[in-house]
């Protein structure tokens, strides 16, 4: 038998809780327990459990002492630890791995937050990311979940987001007053580069094709050197880049519509919680 007391998991969460609003009131608050509840649970830890200071006031400030730091990390620790059996025992279906396949561009601008998002929920849930290009990715019958990108008229699957094309270029350059105007576009396969060609051979606006990549970090590290013009998703332009229009001569582009496809074959409790994370995700 161990010759050390245990400590209860609700009074981490309460001492987790002081940790990060800062006092005992706004704790209680949180966890919807009185101030002087809290205060309790707290002498008992520091004077019976473990025998150590855990908080020193420094005016009306509270902080942690060097214990208490240490503590907090066991305690975040303990507590996800926690979190993760439940999840285990009492959603068993919810351990596996789900595929997601995705074009870059997605994976760099909306997937962070989304996986963040279901990483906390689901922490057992392993997510593979194949990123290709949506003509790719339709040819594939191996993934569970498929975001691509569809023209008007030809959308399949669940509507994510609708959404312009747009020119844009890097601020403080001006590559769209070169003629011919340099452009940096994806590869062949993909419809928004036979967009922008078209747009401008109908405005009888002289381009070349200067860079081409499948991948979005290359294209946007040329068009952020200012060696090009691209054209893009609105959402996918950076802040260090500016979006142009009729003003500069350029003509306006279609509307895409962004889809979320299911693997009938593959649909499980998982990846449907998964397919709820990415439509809220990209509703931002």
């Amino acid at each position: 038998m161990s010759q050390y007391q245990s400590i209860d998991s609700e009074v981490l969460r309460t001492f987790v809780a002081i940790a990060d609003e800062g006092g005992f009131t706004k704790a209680g608050e949180k966890i919807n327990r009185t101030q002087s509840a809290v205060s309790m649970q707290m002498k008992r830890l520091e004077e019976d459990v473990l025998q150590r200071q855990l908080f020193e006031r420094d005016g009306r400030q509270l902080r942690l002492t060097a214990e208490g730091q240490i503590l907090l990390g066991y305690a975040r620790r303990i507590l996800k630890l926690h979190s993760e059996v439940f999840t285990t025992l009492r959603e068993p279906h919810m351990v596996g791995t789900v595929r997601v396949g995705t074009p870059d561009d997605y994976a760099m601008r909306f997937l962070p937050g989304i996986l963040s998002g279901f990483a906390q929920a689901y922490p057992l849930v392993q997510v593979e990311v194949h990123c290709e290009t949506s003509t790719q990715l339709l040819q594939r019958n191996d993934l569970d979940l498929t975001i691509v990108t569809r023209r008007p008229g030809s959308e399949i699957g669940q509507l994510l987001r609708h959404e312009r094309f747009v020119w844009a270029e890097a601020n403080g350059f001006a590559p769209h007053e070169q003629q011919p105007m340099p452009l940096a576009m994806f590869n062949t396969d993909c419809f928004c580069r036979e967009w922008a060609c078209n747009a401008l051979d109908a405005g009888d606006k002289p381009y070349r094709i200067a860079y081409s990549s499948p991948s979005l970090s290359a294209i946007m590290a040329v068009v952020s050197a200012g060696l090009a013009v691209t054209a893009q998703l609105q959402s996918l332009i950076p802040a260090d880049m500016r979006i142009l229009g009729e003003r500069e001569g350029l003509p306006l582009l279609p509307t895409a519509n962004i889809m979320l496809l299911r693997n009938p074959a593959t649909q499980s409790p998982m990846t449907e919680c998964l397919a709820d994370h990415i439509a809220e995700g990209f509703k931002l």
